[in-house]
Parts: structure tokens; sequence; C-alpha cells
């Protein structure tokens, strides 16, 4: 990795900042879904109405921090990657960048739409649960499939492309590269409709490879002003 300056060695600091956030997000995630609102467990629009009425404040807020949050943090995270690796790869550094952000924008509109159709959901459940009922039917599918229901394609993809830059140029330790081409491919498998429950792996291993660059990135440390002073003249 090239030298840095003090502004860029700061931004990899907000980096994996913004990666142990997203960490701890997806974990807090986990027993919120599987155990204080089972989500997933609600086979009918009458019972997904009914958990959404019932929990509505604490989805809503837990929507915030796993899609829309997240989403802001990915961002920060895929340019302080970019910082420290452009210089080995400009050309696939840009395209990776690009694919983070197209992700980004995806995972805060999956929460957004969520959120605001859980709150209209909850009004109209009021007057007409049937209704209700119907028109969910029509809101979660645009906010699942932007959120990744159809297949990790996007988070894979971009894993996949800023591990193998990392391997090749050492701007990150090879086993946390290799790793990420395991989580990237794990992801980029979960496209293939025989292969979606490949997502759940991959949403266990993002956990983990957002923690280790989390980690990465926070260890790095500004140059001294004096070191950064004579390496501008």
């Amino acid at each position: 990795m090239k030298t840095l300056t003090r502004d860029e060695a700061r931004r990899q600091t907000a980096g994996g900042a913004a990666a142990l956030y997203i960490a701890l997000a997806l974990l807090a995630a986990m027993p919120f879904f599987l155990l204080v609102v089972d989500y997933l467990g609600a086979g009918t629009a009458a019972e997904k109405v009914a958990l959404i009425v019932a929990n509505y404040a604490n989805m809503y807020a837990m929507y915030l921090v796993t899609y829309v949050f997240y989403g802001i943090a990915l961002g920060v995270v895929a340019f302080a990657l970019y910082d420290r690796m452009r210089a080995h790869a400009p050309a696939t550094m840009r395209m990776g960048t690009a694919i983070a952000l197209l992700w980004a924008f995806a995972l805060v509109a999956s929460g957004m739409i969520f959120n605001y159709g859980m709150t209209t959901i909850v009004a109209l459940n009021k007057a007409d649960p049937a209704q209700a009922q119907a028109a969910w039917l029509g809101i979660e599918p645009v906010a699942q499939a932007l959120g990744g229901a159809g297949g990790e394609l996007l988070g894979g993809l971009w894993i996949l492309v800023v591990s193998i830059v990392a391997l090749r140029s050492g701007a990150l330790s090879k086993p946390l590269g290799w790793f990420g081409v395991a989580v990237g491919a794990t992801g980029l498998a979960s496209v293939v409709p025989p292969l979606h429950d490949a997502a759940l792996a991959f949403g266990l291993m993002l956990i983990a490879w957002f923690a280790w660059l989390g980690a990465a990135l926070a260890k790095t440390k500004a140059p001294p002003a004096a070191a950064e002073s004579r390496a501008a003249t």
C-alpha cells in the first residue's frame, strides 16, 4: 500500500468504523428477525401484516439500522477501499466502487420502501385489513428485491473484485483477501435459483468479513505531520 496522507489515513479509520458498524448491525438483525419478530416464518399476507402492526416501531428502527444506515456506511467503506487500492488497479477499483455504490443505493432504497410501506399498511389496516394485505403483497417484493432477496449479485461482485485486487496488491492481508474471495463467490452463487439458500451463508460470512476488514482499516496510522510535509515537498 502506498504512503497515505493524514486525510487519507483518517478516511481509512472512518472506513474501518463504518465496516464495524455494518458487522454489528448485521449481528443485531439475526436474533431480532429470528427470535423477536419471526417475519421469515410468516407464510401469508395476513400473518405478515399482523406482525408489522404488532411490531411496527421496532421493525421500523431495525430497518433503519440494517438497511438505510447500513447503505450509507457501505459507501464510506467503498471509498476507503478505493483510496487504499486505487494506485494498484485504478480502472478495476473505479468499477468496484461503482458496484458498491449501486449496492448501497439499493439497500437504502429497500429500507426506505419497507419502512414507508409499513407506515402505509399500519394506517390502512385500521380501515380495511383485506386491502392492507393486498397492498403489502405489492410493496414487499419491491423492497425485498432491492435488498438482495433474489440473490446477492451486487454485494458478492463488489467483495470479489476488491478481494482480488487486495490479493494482487498486498493492500490487505492474504487471509482476509482469500476469505473475501470465498464471501464474494458465495454471494454470486446465491443468484442462481437452485442456490438461493447460499444467501444465508453469505450473510453469516459477511458479518465476519466486515468485522475483519473494519479491524484492518481501523489500524491505519496517520503519518506524523513532519513526515507528511517532507513527502509533499
